[in-house]
């Protein structure tokens, strides 16, 4: 649920600090008080795009916070799967801030994008505005609204619809991809027979490629490295008189007629003696190393030869030497193909056939089940439509087939609706009456709040055009959903404004020389003066406080049904 929303600087709202509770929260005021602006203060907090010149004072920062409280665990999963780590108490603190047209996302103080946002707020609170009303106009809403109700049970069916239908989609790409002429058939495998043929003649070998490259700088290096090895064993050997073998040579000699008459001495000598081994070694080795780069002429170009050769089929099929082979096992099949093409066509054709009997008959389960659930979800909208003054509604789903089958199915589905005894049905997308259309979406949203465990759900003057009974009845049905999820909504019915559990008015006022719309909640006397004035205007009489006050009595008996 949402806990409190923090808002300054933004539009007419200096600083505004509001805390909401459990159950209905309704919202009031005068119009143009800044109602609007609440509504649009918790959009940019979920993270939508900003309102150009939205902050109150350009060059103060604008500042957005929003704090939910989430105890659903299949939620905080679903959160920690974007990302986002809820606190130790299940608080998720979004912050957007706005300075210089920039802004800073944080969730939890962890900084994020705003379409990270959107993913995190769209479980946490949904929306319902007089704009998303007019998805109900929208065709292909109503299937996205059914597959939403039943999901338990088509969302396995739809994955494997799209699995099927990408299946499907690839066998048809691939056949697309080999359709051609007989000339165009025979150039394409003699080309594929010249490649794999070049390929397979060069008869590369794994690490072939370093190997001979590093033959060939060696080679190409050789003169540098041997006049450079050659210094190193004249000083290191013993070819002068003042070469380190010598030398070590001498000291050993010098050592040998004293060894014996001191033990340390004894162990000294060891040591020299081990070091000339070392060095005797060294120049074997040394002199050994310099014979093996004596290269002639013929080996050189050999290893030049070849490395041509390697890189020159790198050049053309990969850039190393497993993406040649690579190209080449890709080559082979295509030439397989392609040289038995009669055959792999109708193979390939046998295949598609296939694929698309299992994605037909897959979407035709999909269709059955949608049809099972449109059942259960077109009674359940009739029942709440009953409860909202929809005496004699019908109400119900048609199908049709859409001419190819999709990666979401075959359906082409839509609600119907007919409001009047001896009406026809008719596509809901044909409803005019915003009245009509304002409750239409209420019965369903409260059918699909059993489904959905979003915990806030705010409704913006979902009133419009409707009053009398019907203002009655939207009033009570909103009290139901409020049962099972937190409700917030902003109203100029004073029916929907006495079921109010917690009752707020938003003002505007002048405050030095400046417009500003505050908050307040109110307590039982002054949301009784509240309704009053929404019931009898600008005079609030006795009359009108009477009427208001029962109009509260008769809302807390309602809600205790």
């Amino acid at each position: 649920m949402l806990l409190n929303v923090h808002i300054k600087n933004i539009a007419l709202i200096d600083d505004a600090n509001v805390n909401f509770t459990d159950n209905l929260n309704i919202l009031t005021g005068e119009t143009g008080a800044g109602k609007s602006i609440i509504m649009g203060a918790l959009k940019i907090g979920m993270g939508d795009k900003l309102p150009k010149d939205i902050v109150r004072e350009p060059d103060k920062e604008g500042f957005c916070q929003l704090l939910f409280l989430v105890d659903d665990p299949q939620v905080i999963e679903q959160i920690r799967d974007l990302g986002v780590e809820p606190s130790e108490d299940g608080e998720i603190l979004i912050t957007r801030r706005i300075n210089n047209s920039r802004t800073i996302n944080t969730i939890n103080d962890m900084a994020v994008t705003a379409a990270k946002l959107r993913e995190v707020s769209a479980l946490l609170i949904d929306m319902h505005t007089q704009h998303q009303q007019q998805t109900l106009l929208k065709k292909a809403e109503h299937m996205k609204l059914l597959d939403k109700y039943g999901r338990a049970s088509i969302d396995p069916l739809k994955q494997k619809v799209a699995e099927c239908h990408r299946e499907y989609v690839t066998l048809r790409r691939e056949m697309d991809e080999l359709s051609m002429d007989e000339a165009e058939r025979s150039r394409k495998v003699e080309f594929l027979k010249y490649q794999i043929a070049e390929i397979e003649s060069a008869n590369i070998k794994t690490g072939e490629d370093e190997d001979v490259e590093h033959q060939y700088n060696r080679m190409v290096n050789s003169r540098d490295i041997v006049a450079a090895a050659s210094d190193v064993y004249s000083v290191t050997g013993y070819e002068s008189s003042s070469s380190a073998g010598n030398e070590i040579g001498r000291a050993l000699a010098s050592m040998k007629g004293i060894k014996d008459l001191d033990g340390e001495i004894d162990g000294l000598y060891s040591q020299l003696e081990n070091i000339d081994a070392l060095l005797n070694d060294f120049n074997v080795e040394l002199n050994d190393y310099m014979q093996s780069m004596d290269f002639d002429d013929s080996e050189f170009r050999s290893v030049e030869s070849r490395l041509d050769v390697i890189n020159d089929i790198k050049g053309k099929y990969g850039s190393t030497v497993e993406e040649v082979f690579k190209y080449l096992e890709d080559s082979r099949k295509e030439y397989e193909r392609l040289s038995e093409y009669d055959e792999y066509i109708a193979g390939l054709s046998d295949k598609i056939k296939k694929a698309e009997k299992a994605m037909l008959k897959a979407a035709d389960a999909l269709t059955a089940e949608r049809q099972k659930q449109a059942e259960n979800l077109c009674r359940d909208i009739r029942d709440a439509l009953a409860d909202l003054s929809f005496m004699e509604v019908r109400f119900d789903m048609v199908f049709d087939r859409l001419p190819e089958c999709t990666a979401n199915g075959i359906d082409d589905c839509y609600f119907v609706i007919s409001t009047n005894v001896g009406e026809k049905m008719r596509p809901l997308y044909d409803v005019a009456s915003g009245g009509e259309l304002s409750r239409i979406m209420l019965a369903i949203k409260s059918c699909m709040a059993s489904e959905d465990n979003i915990g806030t759900l705010v409704f913006d003057e979902i009133d419009v055009g409707i009053s009398g009974r019907a203002a009655q009845k939207v009033a009570e049905k909103m009290a139901v959903i409020s049962r099972s999820h937190q409700v917030i909504s902003i109203t100029h019915l004073p029916q929907i404004a006495a079921m109010a559990d917690s009752h707020y008015l938003i003002e505007k006022s002048a405050d030095e020389g400046k417009t500003v719309t505050r908050i307040v909640r109110l307590n039982d006397e002054e949301s009784t003066e509240e309704i009053a004035r929404l019931l009898g205007g600008v005079t609030i009489t006795e009359a009108v406080m009477s009427n208001a006050r029962e109009m509260k009595q008769m809302a807390e008996k309602t809600k205790k049904y």
